[in-house]
């Protein structure tokens, strides 16, 4: 349609045109010449193209009209097809009425269309816009000719569809037919068997007639007899009327007496209830108030001891452990203490009693807390070691190191230490130093150092103190929170791990973290030393569990040798036996000074708390227990009172001022302090 519309504009320009051409004025003919026969012949042609486009306009409305009309009826047939299978009969009527319109209108253009070609080829015209309109004529002719192909092809394919309607409807018929047959086949199979039925029903009838017949002959019989009992009973019926009566009288009053019982058996027991309720209540708070006081008591009495306080961490349940049986829970918790855990191990509760147990939805800062006094008593001059121990996977890394988002204890040590040293500025001044080192396969290593593969050795004090120091071991002066995420950084990224069965990141050394704080009062000139030692101990595991071979194997061989010995220690100690063998393993020997009665040591155990590795767990909360049991003696704090005189004053100075980072000889605390007369240093203790 915007094709014809197209082409009627440009016929109307054209005429336009011409009409201009023939109101313009005539030039004075030439007399006899060959030019004005010429015009005259084509206007004579002119004249005659415009009839025939005129024709060819009216022949293109009329094909316009059909196609209008073809559509239409297409978008009918189309609706009416799906609707085929309900007017099947009216259906193939319209559709063969207007397939004979359809192949009459054919007819009507395939015998019009030759004389528009014929006089299309024959006429010759010289105009060239009258030319252009032909041609253009001519290509819509052709166009509307490919349309009524098109239209054909549609009409076969309407046919073809009409055919596949006409077999599915003769299968259709066929399959209705095959049912009626069924159906009549099971009419008459029904009326043979309703008629049989109707049969068995009367047979039964006339043997119940005649079976009741003799039935009722029975009853009248005995009714005879029952008449004869009755004239006998009347007298005990009255009595028994009378009885029921009195039985009736009775049931009646007997809700209002139920209901009065039910309510003060009620009262009473709602009374007793209460009465219960409350001695329990009373009884629950003086237990919790006992137990508090118990806990505080033994507390005080562990810290008089100097025994390892111990805490115990459980994990909680990751993807990483599986499901099915052997990722259950196999850990519980005491809800009225928090001291006491519970492991059920080859289906038998074991208990054990630690100083504090935190569950899996413990945080970082409620363990912090937990260990937050011992850490603040290290400004005050005391040795303080906290370290890490249970299999691996169990969290120990987590705990002592953390993540930027949950820092661990390491972290949030420094920043608590850093708080206090800012809080007693206007009378102390503190100097804190960082050094990193790790134990990997029974060699200490630095790992704040140029070269963190270089091995290093742990020598006595040569002032005769017995204190241990690691010469060339590296210290680092930390000023702010900067600082440490510098020093912790540089030092987790030379620390050993690998991949295991049991952990992504298995730790394959034991590292510490040894903080020194140096404190001199400005009134007094007192200078204390404190040495705080966090220690992440490699897991223990079992090597054919964790899948190691190769180095992975002799490092896990080094890792149970060195825990071994610590449990050899553990023992010795707790047996207080003589000699405690502290140089059978590198760890042992650098926790010397931790372990041996100069020190306030707490141990965090880290539990797994599913059942694949309840065997694991039972073995580090055995080990917890002996750790517990271990009394080291009360810590000393370690004093050194400074001279009043200018000399030694201005030597005090460059103490607070370690360069940073400086390779030194790192003693435990106080071993660089000077000797002093031993009645000034009992002097000093019993004054702080």
């Amino acid at each position: 349609m915007v094709e014809n519309e197209r082409l009627k504009q440009e016929l109307r320009r054209c005429e336009a045109e011409l009409q201009e051409l023939r109101t313009q004025p005539p030039a004075a003919p030439c007399l006899g010449c060959e030019h004005v026969q010429e015009s005259t012949q084509l206007r004579d042609k002119v004249s005659q193209l415009q009839l025939e486009v005129a024709e060819n306009k009216g022949m293109l409305s009329e094909l316009n009209l059909e196609v209008q009309q073809k559509t239409d009826r297409l978008a009918e047939v189309e609706l009416r097809l799906k609707d085929c299978l309900a007017e099947k009969a009216q259906e193939e009527e319209r559709l063969s009425r207007r397939l004979r319109n359809s192949h009459e209108t054919i007819a009507s253009l395939r015998a019009q269309s030759p004389p528009v070609k014929y006089v299309i080829k024959t006429v010759e015209v010289d105009s060239s816009k009258t030319k252009q309109a032909l041609n253009e004529s001519q290509a819509r002719n052709q166009h509307l000719q490919e349309q009524v192909a098109m239209q054909r092809q549609v009409l076969k394919e309407m046919e073809q569809q009409l055919e596949s309607s006409n077999q599915l409807t003769s299968q259709l018929r066929s399959q209705i037919s095959m049912y009626e047959a069924e159906l009549e086949r099971a009419h008459g199979q029904m009326l043979e068997e309703m008629q049989s039925m109707e049969e068995d029903k009367n047979r039964a009838i006339e043997e119940a007639f005649a079976r009741a017949q003799v039935e009722m002959k029975a009853v009248h019989e005995n009714l005879a007899g029952v008449r004869t009992n009755l004239l006998t009973l009347q007298p005990a019926l009255r009595t028994l009327t009378s009885d029921y009566n009195g039985l009736k009288r009775q049931v009646r009053s007997f809700p209002l007496l139920l209901q009065e019982a039910l309510q003060s058996v009620k009262a009473e027991i709602g009374q007793a209830i209460e009465e219960v309720n409350t001695n329990n209540q009373e009884l629950l708070r003086k237990y919790r108030r006992e137990l508090q006081l118990r806990k505080k008591c033994h507390n005080e009495l562990v810290r008089l001891k100097g025994n390892i306080r111990v805490i115990a961490r459980v994990r909680p349940i990751t993807k990483e452990d599986g499901e099915g049986p052997e990722a259950a829970n196999v850990v519980t918790f005491d809800p009225d203490d928090d001291a006491i855990i519970y492991l059920l191990h080859k289906g038998k509760p074991v208990s054990f009693e630690l100083d504090k147990v935190f569950s899996p939805l413990a945080s970082q800062q409620d363990v912090f807390q937990e260990v937050q006094a011992l850490i603040t008593s290290c400004i005050d001059g005391f040795n303080v070691c906290i370290f890490a121990y249970g299999q691996t996977g169990a969290g120990k890394t987590y705990t002592m190191e953390g993540t930027l988002e949950n820092p661990g204890i390491n972290q949030q040590a420094l920043q608590l230490l850093f708080s206090e040293v800012q809080e007693k500025a206007s009378d102390w001044e503190y100097t804190i130093t960082v050094s990193v080192t790790e134990i990997y396969n029974e060699v200490l290593r630095d790992l704040l150092g140029t070269e963190p593969q270089e091995k290093l050795e742990i020598r006595l004090c040569p002032d005769g103190s017995g204190q241990l120091y690691v010469p060339g071991l590296t210290e680092f002066r930390v000023q702010s929170v900067d600082d440490i995420n510098k020093v912790f950084e540089f030092g987790h990224n030379n620390r050993t791990t690998e991949f295991t069965n049991m952990n992504e990141h298995s730790s394959r050394s034991h590292a510490l973290l040894i903080v020194t704080v140096r404190g001199r009062d400005c009134s007094t000139g007192l200078r204390t030393t404190g040495k705080l030692n966090l220690v992440d101990l490699a897991g223990s595991e079992r090597v054919g569990k964790s899948g190691a071979e190769g180095s992975r194997l002799r490092e896990a061989q080094h890792i149970n040798k060195s825990l071994s010995a610590l449990g050899d220690v553990i023992a010795a100690l707790r047996s207080r036996q003589g000699h405690v063998p502290f140089r059978n393993s590198k760890l042992t020997y650098l926790l010397q000074d931790s372990l041996s009665g100069d020190s306030k040591t707490l141990m965090v155990v880290q539990v797994s708390p599913v059942e694949k590795n309840s065997s694991e767990t039972l073995y580090s909360l055995r080990f917890a227990e002996r750790v517990r049991s271990v009394e080291l003696g009360p810590g000393s704090r370690r004093t050194e009172l400074g001279s009043w005189s200018s000399q030694e004053h201005l030597e005090l100075e460059p103490a607070c001022q370690i360069p940073q980072p400086t390779a030194r000889a790192h003693s435990a605390p106080g071993s660089g302090t000077s000797s002093r007369p031993g009645s000034i240093r009992r002097k000093l203790q019993s004054s702080a």
